[in-house]
């Protein structure tokens, strides 16, 4: 004699509920990871750098037929890729544009809102205490402290060579 199971279609479909909430809950944030990775492989393949490694120019800002044209052809890819895996124009759009956003692109309507990225706001404030401590003549802690706020300074991009002028 063989034992048979019968499953009611109410306990299959509690079964599917429970492995696609559970694929739901594992997968939530996974998009941002993936699209991180993706802007990183950008960076990594298009930013221009100088003899240090410092980026110069983001791969999302350059202009010219010689830098474009693997950025171009990189588009491209990602939109064929998307509409074979039946995303529409809009979608393809939208996705692209969170790419270069997690790659440090801002948009002209961040930018009218004022939106300023910490690291270019931090350096205009380090410029005005450096200033204000380059052009103090009396000893004070501040004058302690001004290496190490030139090397936060250098460290953001600034040039040490402009501060102290009235």
């Amino acid at each position: 004699m063989q034992n048979t199971l019968v499953i009611s279609p109410i306990a299959s479909a509690i079964v599917n509920l429970v492995e696609t909430r559970s694929a739901l809950v594992n997968g939530i944030g996974k998009v941002g990871e993936l699209i991180r990775g993706y802007s990183m492989a950008l960076d990594q393949g298009f930013d221009l750098v100088d003899k240090d490694g410092n980026v110069t120019t983001k791969w999302f800002d350059l202009q010219g037929a010689a830098f474009t044209k693997g950025i171009k052809a990189e588009r491209k890819q990602f939109k064929t890729d998307m509409e074979e895996a039946g995303y529409s124009e809009g979608t393809i759009n939208v996705y692209w544009q969170r790419v270069k956003e997690a790659s440090g692109y801002v948009t002209s309507g961040n930018r009218v809102k004022g939106s300023v990225d910490i690291d270019a706001k931090t350096l205009a404030e380090l410029t005005t205490m450096l200033n204000r401590i380059f052009n103090d003549e009396t000893e004070s802690k501040s004058q302690d402290v001004k290496p190490l706020l030139m090397q936060a300074f250098e460290m953001l991009g600034g040039d040490t060579g402009k501060l102290g002028t009235k």
